[in-house]
């Protein structure tokens, strides 16, 4: 094998294939065996992609006795893809329903917020409100220097 380092994704991919190929099961010193020689990922990093995979259920462990056993058949792969197609697609559905749904009460929301000349007369008493507001803020701001309060506790 080439003395390129390899990728997580690839050392996964290949400790993968491994399984697939053999179709048996294996202890982890025979994968940090193995793996070296028939796949180029180096022996310290086998434990670490081994658990990984493990974690993502692309490979079963059993501990029998005092010993863990590893595998992964090309049929279980298969089957947990499968399984976590179809749960994306029914988290899809429901999201396109829950956005259906959503969609439908904005529509109900604007058909109740018709323009009229009575929300359009509010809107403009509203800004000259929010105008006046921000304007005595500002002269508040500047009469806060001769405040008593602020002057007796400097």
């Amino acid at each position: 094998m080439s003395s390129k380092k390899l990728s997580a994704a690839e050392k996964r991919r290949r400790l993968e294939e491994l399984f697939h190929e053999t179709k048996t099961f294996y202890q982890l010193k025979e994968l940090e065996k193995i793996a070296p020689k028939q796949k180029g990922i180096v022996s310290q990093s086998v434990k670490d992609v081994l658990q990984d995979l493990v974690n993502d259920n692309l490979v079963a462990q059993d501990k029998i006795g005092t010993s863990n056993y590893f595998w992964s058949f090309p049929s279980s792969a298969l089957q947990s893809r499968t399984a976590k197609i179809e749960e994306l697609q029914e988290e899809i559905t429901k999201l396109k329903e829950k956005n259906a749904d959503l969609q439908a009460n904005i529509e109900k929301a604007l058909d109740g917020r018709k323009d009229s000349a009575e929300r359009a007369s509010l809107l403009k008493t509203l800004a000259e409100a929010e105008a006046l507001d921000k304007k005595n803020e500002e002269e508040l701001k500047r009469y806060r220097e001769c405040d008593p309060v602020t002057l007796n506790e400097k």
